[in-house]
């Protein structure tokens, strides 16, 4: 499944992170400048910011909670 987020500042990577890491499943961001597991903090500083993103998670999980935990990202203006 593969929705758009947005992340606009360090501290939106960094909570995103936070609730990310508490799913057992692989959850990965995309973007132009390349992909990041979105559960390596380090890793999602690659992302440029003023992309477009999307959010990756595998379509047989369900992901209800998660993506309302991440409701604030998950709209694009």
């Amino acid at each position: 499944m593969v929705r758009p987020i947005k992340i606009k500042r360090i501290e939106d990577i960094e909570n995103i992170n936070r609730i990310v890491s508490r799913y057992p499943f692989d959850i990965w961001i995309h973007g132009k400048s390349g992909m990041a597991d979105a559960k390596s903090i380090l890793g999602m500083f690659i992302l440029k910011l003023d992309e477009p993103l999307s959010i990756v998670v595998p379509d047989d999980e369900d992901t209800g909670k998660l993506f309302k935990e991440l409701d604030e990202y998950m709209h694009i203006y």
